[in-house]
């Protein structure tokens, strides 16, 4: 096991929202270092449980809780998403079915969803 501690985020490709994800879970979660794990519209993915998908998404997760020891996965949505082009309550929506979608993998990890705003500032987004 790797020393600090580790949070995972599965985030957009898009790199405006890198660093406003990493700050803040950085800031709130005493988080060392955060594994990223990087999909189109992570959001929609996720809570559409697209299969094929989905499983490769657990077996990301379970190389950083694995091999870094992560007790937490944040699932991200941001505003202006070009893979997943829907208004900020549809985005809330599928955050909040993607937090319950992760918790059914029991992977014993804290889950909590983020909106990355028009402002590049993080928002929680309650399950």
């Amino acid at each position: 096991m790797v020393e600090g501690k580790f949070g995972t985020v599965i985030n957009c490709i898009d790199g405006r929202t890198q660093l406003p994800a990493f700050n803040w879970i950085k800031e709130n979660y005493s988080i060392d270092y955060v594994d990223t794990i990087t999909e189109p519209g992570p959001d929609k993915v996720v809570s559409e449980e697209k299969v094929e998908k989905i499983e490769q998404l657990k077996s990301k997760i379970n190389i950083s809780i694995k091999a870094h020891g992560s007790n937490l996965v944040v699932i991200a949505g941001h505003h202006d998403c070009a893979a997943n082009p829907i208004s900020k309550e549809e985005h809330q929506n599928q955050i909040r079915k993607s937090i319950s979608v992760i918790k059914s993998w029991n992977m014993s990890v804290e889950v909590i969803g983020i909106w990355i705003n028009d402002g590049w500032e993080i928002e929680t987004v309650e399950e």
